[in-house]
């Protein structure tokens, strides 16, 4: 009651008192509650070692919410040292009682091989969609993503589309952006729109979204669901790639390379060319191969360019093939 405002005024120090009481009697749920008043640091400082001690306590006793924050701190390594291996044992515990958010963490141990287990797809699908079932919305979007990318599932375009939807309508920026790409490409029976693409695509933007802001610049470059508008497009594209997005990077420098909507300079298209390439984006690896191949802004290197051509080729761009065999 002290702390939901129930009847009285909040009183952060009247809740502590009262579940400190419970708690040292060894009530679950006031273990659980003190834990989470330690980890926000309500009416206490912030303590992340305390807020585990009493998760610890309650999850002793078979309490699901607190197997599966103690399963999230294990996994971040917050006020304990990050173990895989606990992280997957709590969570795996609190799951099994049904809770969302353990099996979310869950199917994220098992998409990326994490504590201590195979990376299993099928089971990480398993796990996504039970807690997705229940409205988990990172659930829902990673749902989405196996279905798009046919991991743990076959690929089922409708299906991704479903999950992203659902996802991107509790404003979850990263399937905002999914349904964005979803829309604009009109894969597997998803029927192009160019309207909707533009509509979700501005929705991942304006939350930061890098992905969001680079599908953005592309309909602006494109005027695609929009009116052509390359200074919008260069706006969209700088956002993306100075959160270091890889595809807003490199059109970023295709339109300083081209002279598209902005001054040409290939000072800058280089400059951005090689931040796409250091990650190894392929169609950034190809223009940069040919930059040294033609010396624009760099001194002409071949060698350095054939080395970019087989950067690309090897990362799946069929041009950077032919440019390394004629270069060979």
């Amino acid at each position: 009651m002290y702390y939901n405002s129930e009847g009285v005024s909040q009183d952060y120090a009247k809740t502590l008192e009262w579940l400190q009481k419970a708690a040292n009697q060894d009530y679950a749920k006031a273990q659980f509650n003190l834990g989470v008043m330690h980890y926000h640091g309500e009416g206490v400082s912030q303590d992340y070692a305390k807020a585990l001690e009493w998760f610890q306590k309650a999850a002793n006793q078979g309490l699901a919410n607190a197997q599966s924050n103690l399963g999230s701190m294990y996994y971040r390594g917050e006020g304990v040292s990050q173990d895989y291996a606990k992280a997957l044992e709590w969570s795996q515990k609190a799951a099994n009682q049904g809770d969302a958010a353990a099996q979310f963490t869950l199917a994220r141990l098992y998409s990326r091989g994490e504590g201590g287990v195979s990376q299993n797809y099928a089971r990480a699908f398993e796990w996504y969609q039970k807690a997705a079932n229940q409205g988990d919305v990172a659930a829902q979007f990673n749902l989405g993503t196996m279905y798009y990318n046919g991991e743990g599932v076959s690929q089922d375009y409708a299906k991704a589309l479903e999950w992203s939807q659902k996802a991107a309508n509790q404003g979850y920026a990263s399937a905002q952006a999914n349904l964005g790409a979803l829309y604009a490409k009109g894969e597997g029976g998803v029927r192009q729109d160019y309207a909707k693409a533009f509509e979700w695509s501005q929705k991942a933007a304006n939350q930061g979204d890098a992905n969001g802001q680079a599908n953005l610049g592309a309909m602006y470059s494109n005027g695609t669901g929009v009116r052509q508008d390359y200074a919008k497009a260069l706006e969209w594209y700088l956002k993306a790639a100075n959160q270091g997005y890889m595809s807003g990077q490199a059109n970023l420098g295709a339109m300083y390379y081209n002279g598209t909507g902005v001054h040409q300079d290939y000072t800058k298209a280089f400059e951005w060319f090689q931040k796409a390439a250091n990650q190894g984006y392929a169609d950034a690896q190809f223009s940069l191969g040919t930059i040294y191949v033609y010396g624009t802004g760099v001194k002409q290197n071949i060698t350095t360019a054939k080395e970019w051509f087989g950067k690309s080729c090897d990362n799946g761009n069929q041009k950077g093939c032919d440019e390394y065999r004629k270069l060979n």
